[in-house]
């Protein structure tokens, strides 16, 4: 009994080439068509008893598959900015090019562009309340990475929760006096009236664990220059839990961008270099689509609320 069905196929057609019978006949007392006959006889002659494997019968070529031009498209996208594919869908749309979100995943997971390991995380579910520009400001300083000029600086954000609009300087140190004079350039600056800042419990933004303690009169303590300030403006300051950065989420997630975008693929001169580089990112960033605002960008979600002359 044959073993394969290259075998049963040779089989048919050994009478026919030992000459013991016509094609004809073969079609007329077997299961097979003659069309089929001819075919593996023409596969035999060429390849032997390898062309008589069956072959794969799924088609070459797809009328639907997505041009080769802008696969190059979204491939060139990824490489350049390690945006997912809901974020790259967002930025084709606006080219009048219109694909799923799991096709431009295909196409990023066929050309070896994503994370090899990836952390599962909690899922939670929060309530979001509707904010409004300007309603929660959130304020954070990060170490610029590497020395520069051997000298450490740092970067002061501060980022609004409702339109993802963000502002960030760089300052010698992170002293009070840096605080409170970025505070004073965001109120000037930005293209809202800013209502209510969070930050976390650091002796630059507030000076609970640390001054109250030592205050003469507990009941009455000095308040932080910070505080102070917040009170001139009529500004209401939030503190976050201790050890839970993650309740001031947003700017802790622009600060990844930061590293993950910007540090890590520049080198500074010195300060001036750094500074200039730095506006152009944030100018950058205001103008990249975020998740958050369903493919809005922050200066357009601004544009959206009647927001006038939109700073970067």
């Amino acid at each position: 009994m044959p073993k394969s069905t290259k075998e049963e196929k040779l089989r048919w057609i050994q009478p026919i080439l030992d000459k013991e019978i016509t094609i004809k006949h073969m079609a007329l007392v077997s299961p097979f068509s003659l069309r089929t006959l001819k075919y593996w006889l023409a596969r035999y002659k060429e390849y032997g008893v390898e062309g008589l494997e069956n072959k794969s019968r799924r088609p070459k070529t797809n009328p639907l598959e997505t041009p080769i031009r802008i696969k190059e498209k979204i491939i060139e996208i990824r490489k350049e900015t390690n945006l997912c594919s809901l974020k790259i869908k967002w930025k084709l749309e606006k080219e009048n090019i219109y694909l799923n979100q799991n096709t431009i995943n295909k196409v990023i997971k066929n050309e070896g562009l994503t994370r090899k390991y990836r952390t599962r995380k909690l899922q939670y579910k929060y309530i979001k309340l509707p904010l409004a520009p300007g309603e929660l400001v959130e304020i954070d300083i990060k170490y610029v990475p590497d020395l520069v000029r051997n000298r450490q600086y740092y970067q002061f954000t501060a980022i609004d929760c409702a339109s993802r609009w963000r502002y960030i300087k760089i300052y010698n140190d992170s002293s009070n006096y840096s605080t409170i004079e970025f505070v004073k350039e965001l109120i000037s600056i930005a293209p809202f009236r800013i209502r209510a800042i969070k930050t976390d419990n650091g002796s630059n933004f507030t000076n609970r664990y640390t001054g109250y303690l030592k205050s003469s009169d507990p009941f009455n303590p000095k308040l932080h220059a910070l505080d102070l300030l917040c009170q001139e403006y009529n500004i209401i300051h939030y503190l976050i839990d201790p050890g839970k950065p993650s309740q001031n989420g947003k700017v802790e997630r622009s600060h990844r961008s930061d590293q993950e975008s910007f540090y890590d693929s520049n080198t500074f001169r010195n300060i001036r270099d750094l500074e200039n580089k730095l506006k152009i990112w944030n100018t950058k960033y205001n103008n990249l689509e975020h998740c958050g605002l369903n493919g809005l960008t922050p200066n357009e979600f601004l544009e959206g609320y009647g927001v006038q002359n939109v700073s970067s």
